[in-house]
């Protein structure tokens, strides 16, 4: 249905616009109207418009392992991802995400490839639409003592069984988890698989915040800039103050004096 926007002030028709999700119809609208501003609010309706096209082709894209095991009656999958294999601080965060049938979250993709600002808008919305949402956390001292690799394997398998609802299907970033579940490893499954992307950005949120926190704790390090990972202001301030408490020291046996 057509609105005259010829009746509606500039500001009242911004107002409609940021108000409305059917951007198609207001979009139809503003071309019965000549005004210039008006004009000009068309044309950036309409590139709204393409981009949330292709956000739609590209989540159907990364929908096709779901789709496929749902198409075989498994009914829950949960996508599994870490964050934090490689800094030199600080714990590997693992998390576990169901997302439901019935809705979209546009924009998903590979946590590393997602502005700060767009990871935290994301995060927002995966936890309010999410199904279940599992995390599990393993801490450095775990890590020097198993390596990283299976403590990421860990964290994985704390972040299955903290799910409230038990999955059908697993769809993991590369790994085997030891779990007697059906499993589909993807390589670069974060980028081909929605349910994946969601949890790489949940796990990698989390690790942030936690060491965000740490930075209180420890401010000399930095941790609040660089997560905790290798970078050269990190090193700087591990030769100027020595390692912390949640410095992985398997990671920093080749550092001289460490």
């Amino acid at each position: 249905m057509l609105i005259n926007m010829k009746k509606l002030s500039v500001a009242e028709i911004k107002e409609i616009i940021e108000n409305s999700e059917k951007l198609d119809e207001i979009y139809d609208s503003l071309l019965l109207d000549e005004r210039q501003s008006v004009v000009k609010l068309a044309a950036q309706i309409k590139k709204k418009i393409i981009a949330n096209e292709l956000l739609l082709e590209k989540y159907a894209r990364m929908n096709h392992y779901e789709s496929l095991y749902k198409n075989n009656d498994a009914i829950f999958i949960a996508g599994i991802d870490e964050a934090g294999r490689g800094p030199l601080a600080g714990p590997v965060v693992a998390a576990a995400v169901i997302l439901p049938d019935n809705d979209t979250i546009l924009g998903l993709d590979d946590s590393k490839k997602l502005t700060v600002k767009k990871r935290d808008e994301l995060f927002l919305i995966i936890k309010e639409k999410a199904l279940a949402i599992g995390i599990g956390v393993v801490q450095h001292e775990k890590i020097d003592e198993i390596n990283i690799l299976n403590a990421s394997k860990e964290a994985m398998i704390l972040a299955v069984n903290s799910l409230d609802i038990k999955p059908d299907v697993l769809l993991i970033d590369a790994v085997k988890l030891d779990l007697p579940i059906k499993q589909e490893n993807l390589i670069k499954g974060d980028q081909i698989s929605n349910s994946i992307a969601a949890a790489s950005i949940i796990a990698k949120v989390t690790r942030d915040l936690i060491m965000i926190e740490m930075s209180k704790k420890y401010p000399q390090y930095g941790f609040e800039k660089h997560k905790g990972y290798g970078t050269k202001a990190h090193y700087e301030a591990i030769q100027s103050f020595g390692i912390s408490k949640i410095h992985r020291k398997s990671f920093l046996k080749n550092l001289k004096g460490w």
